[in-house]
């Protein structure tokens, strides 16, 4: 007999709202939208999150800063922070370590957990639930909504369901009618062109889905037919899996206009370059491959790697490099609206792909970490470099 599986999918409510409105009390209670600077109305970007205040006037994440201005020019408007939400959800993570080693990280704010070989030290799966819950809400200080099923599908469903501060337990024995009267958009991975195609069919709900023929769904769909089917009939084999080793570090900015000015493209190269470098220090990592990212007006986006002799975490290096990019790209006389920088191609800080290492790199190496502890020490504005270099 196969034994049962409880799986727990943790979704922070509005998470980024909820961290600014926990640290300033006056903002409780107020539609809170983070993301880009809306600039009355003007504004580019989008929303990163918002309160759930702001959403009962319609706005939601990856919204248009400018639309989310006009459904409520009176909301709070706030910038990521972004040093700040990692620090919350570091905390948020040793938390779920407490209650399980088997943890799979989905977002900043995201995450499955399976609970069963260790549900029986805290009780029952839903007291396990329970106790997680309030040990977010007494240590960090915000809610979370969560859901415990059989399957991860099912889980991740089921965490949306009482948002926010919900907890929704599914049971086994019970899976299918829980399934199977939602909306066939509820499939995990569904994505909206094949939802379309089988609504033309007659796949309203989950329930539908699970009643065709699966044939016949194989001969429409192929392989991803008959995925959707076991997903509709609960058959969900997925594992929760312990957070891959990072492949990439990177950083991107959006200009307020679209630019042609070679100095301020050149500017914000090295503004990236340094966050893309502190970011590889920070998690003792240097990589090999520099991709440089441009989107033009029109919103044509390009990207642009080399792949240099040695790994690298070095600022001049990354910056030389995405700058010699950004100068052979040509774009054809069009306006720069975003810029990126990537280094990928990872590995230890420590390790040595190059036997010989000279007196220069040394130097700056030492460089490097002197500046490290004066950031640490001051802040990040403590140092400035002139033309890229220290």
């Amino acid at each position: 007999m196969q034994k049962k599986r409880y799986i727990i999918h943790v979704d922070m409510d509005a998470f980024f709202a909820a961290v600014e409105q926990r640290d300033n009390p006056s903002l409780r209670g107020m539609p809170v939208v983070v993301g880009a600077d809306p600039k009355a109305g003007k504004g580019r970007g989008v929303v990163s999150t918002c309160s759930y205040e702001a959403r009962k006037f319609g706005i939601h994440s990856a919204m248009p800063i400018s639309i989310a201005f006009r459904k409520c020019p009176d909301a709070v408007f706030l910038p990521v922070d972004s040093k700040k939400y990692h620090k919350v959800s570091e905390e948020m993570y040793e938390i779920f370590y407490d209650f399980t080693p088997d943890i799979e990280p989905v977002s900043i704010d995201e995450a499955f957990l399976d609970i069963t070989g260790t549900f029986h030290l805290f009780g029952t799966p839903y007291k396990t639930c329970q106790m997680l819950k309030a040990c977010i809400k007494e240590n960090i200080g915000i809610t979370a909504s969560i859901g415990l099923a059989p399957t991860k599908m099912a889980a991740k469903i089921a965490s949306d369901f009482k948002k926010p501060d919900g907890l929704v337990e599914v049971f086994e024995e019970r899976l299918l009618d829980f399934l199977w009267p939602l909306d066939i958009g509820k499939i995990w991975g569904l994505g909206k062109k094949t939802k379309t195609a089988l609504n033309e069919i007659g796949i309203i709900t989950v329930g539908d889905l699970a009643k065709r023929e699966v044939v016949e769904l194989a001969q429409i769909f192929g392989k991803s037919g008959m995925h959707l089917w076991e997903l509709a009939n609960g058959k969900d084999a997925r594992v929760v899996e312990a957070q891959e080793e990072t492949k990439s570090v990177s950083n991107e900015i959006t200009f307020p206009k679209d630019t042609f000015d070679r100095d301020t493209i050149e500017k914000a190269l090295l503004t990236l370059s340094e966050k893309v470098s502190s970011r590889l220090r920070d998690d003792n990592l240097k990589g090999r491959t520099v991709t440089f990212k441009i989107r033009l007006e029109g919103f044509n986006t390009y990207t642009r790697a080399n792949t240099v002799g040695s790994a690298t975490n070095f600022v001049d290096v990354i910056y030389d490099e995405v700058k010699r990019l950004y100068l052979k790209f040509n774009r054809g006389g069009r306006k720069v609206r975003l810029i990126g920088v990537k280094i990928s191609n990872l590995m230890p800080a420590d390790y040595r792909d190059n036997l010989f290492v000279d007196e220069t790199e040394d130097k700056l190496e030492r460089i490097h970490q002197a500046a490290d502890r004066i950031k640490k020490k001051f802040g990040d504005a403590s140092i400035k470099r002139a033309g890229g270099r220290f």
